[in-house]
């Protein structure tokens, strides 16, 4: 199924709709929340309000770990039904919640899987993204997930974005754009002090530092060898 649109019964092509407004940090854990469940625990999806608090609130996979009461999240809900984005699911005891994203935003299980961590934990690599998906959708290979993101890259509008590599990182991180502009965290002023001297640094100079360190603790290992006998 095309990301960007869909076949309907009378042969029309159905167009993707996505928010004509930016979702706040709550929306989209919302939407992270209910999208995780729904893949991962499908025998107890819907969820309650009670256990969309309890998805939302986790401490373990979440970036940043949110403290989100009952109001919180109704608000968000309300907000994000008007955008028909979820629903009320009636029958039972108590009232449930529902996405709405399948028909609206035109996603297969591979997207929604990338969505769901992106919602949740914000930009990730392809290879933290397949390491982290296998309960929602088992991709075979770093390459595999990289293609589902570029596909994602490639709708008009794109959902996704891969960002600029970092100096001293090997992979590139993507970000969803469904929040509107995205926020990198500031790299500590040690860390950035340390990688910028790296880098003006010859590689001859750091190679000459290394051996002089590892000749250091090889001295320390004798004499500590010598003191205890050996």
């Amino acid at each position: 199924m095309s990301f960007s649109s869909v076949t309907t019964f009378d042969g029309e092509r159905k167009p993707r709709t996505l928010p004509a407004r930016e979702l706040d940090s709550v929306e989209l854990r919302v939407l992270g929340s209910l999208m995780e469940k729904q893949l991962s625990t499908p025998e107890y999806y819907p969820l309650t309000l009670n256990a969309l608090a309890a998805a939302a609130n986790q401490k373990s996979n979440r970036e940043p770990v949110m403290d989100l009461g009952d109001s919180d999240l109704q608000r968000a809900l309300d907000r994000l039904q008007d955008e028909k984005l979820v629903w009320k699911v009636f029958g039972g005891r108590a009232v449930r919640y529902d996405h709405n994203l399948d028909s609206m935003w035109q996603i297969d299980r591979a997207a929604k899987a990338i969505l769901t961590l992106l919602f949740l934990r914000g930009p990730q690599t392809a290879g933290e993204i397949r390491g982290r998906s296998e309960r929602l959708h088992a991709f075979e290979s770093v390459a595999e997930a990289e293609e589902a993101l570029q596909r994602l890259a490639s709708l008009p509008p794109p959902m996704v974005r891969e960002l600029p590599r970092r100096p001293g990182q090997k992979e590139s991180r993507w970000a969803h754009l469904l929040g509107g502009a995205i926020v990198e965290p500031a790299m500590s002023a040690a860390m950035e002090g340390e990688t910028s001297h790296d880098a003006r640094e010859p590689l001859s100079v750091r190679v000459q530092r290394l051996e002089e360190q590892l000749a250091a603790l090889t001295a320390e290992f004798h004499s500590l060898r010598a003191k205890l006998g050996e």
